[in-house]
C-alpha cells in the first residue's frame, strides 16, 4: 500500500477544495486528521483527508492543507469552523494530533515521512503491506 500526501494550498479556496474532495469521495473515506503545530509561539492547524484506495489501486491519497490556519482560543478561524461543521454534518470525528512544525524539516518529503510515521503509530494509517 502506497500512502502519499497531496498538498493543497493554505488559503480559503483550498479548504473548499478539501471539503469538496470529502463530499465527492464519501465512499472512499478513511479518516480525517487535524494537526496542531507551533512555531515561534504561534499555533497553526493543518487538515488531512485520508481516502481508501480506488478500486484495485494500492494508492492511498492523503489530501493535506498544511499549516495555513492560525489557532487561537479567543477567536476560531472561519476555515476551521467550516471543516468542523462539515465533519459534524457527516458524523465524522477527526483525529487531533500535536506534531512538529514543517519548518523543522529540510524538505516537505521528510515532513510527510514524519507525519506518515505518526499516523501509523496511532493506527490511523494501515501498516505497509
Amino acid at each position: 500500500m502506497i500512502q502519499r500526501f497531496i498538498e493543497l494550498g493554505e488559503g480559503y479556496s483550498d479548504i473548499y477544495e478539501w471539503m469538496e474532495l470529502l463530499e465527492t469521495n464519501e465512499g472512499r473515506f478513511h479518516n480525517v486528521c487535524i494537526f496542531t503545530s507551533v512555531l515561534k509561539d504561534v499555533k497553526k492547524l493543518s487538515v488531512a483527508l485520508i481516502l481508501k484506495p480506488a478500486s484495485e489501486s494500492k494508492f492511498m491519497p492523503i489530501y493535506f492543507c498544511r499549516e495555513g490556519i492560525e489557532y487561537s482560543l479567543e477567536k476560531t478561524s472561519k476555515r476551521i469552523q467550516l471543516v468542523e461543521k462539515t465533519m459534524k454534518e457527516k458524523n465524522y470525528s477527526p483525529h487531533r494530533l500535536e506534531v512538529k512544525h514543517s519548518s523543522y524539516f529540510a524538505e516537505p518529503a521528510l515532513y510527510h515521512q514524519y507525519l506518515t510515521g505518526v499516523l501509523r503509530l496511532h493506527h490511523i494509517l494501515p501498516p505497509l503491506s
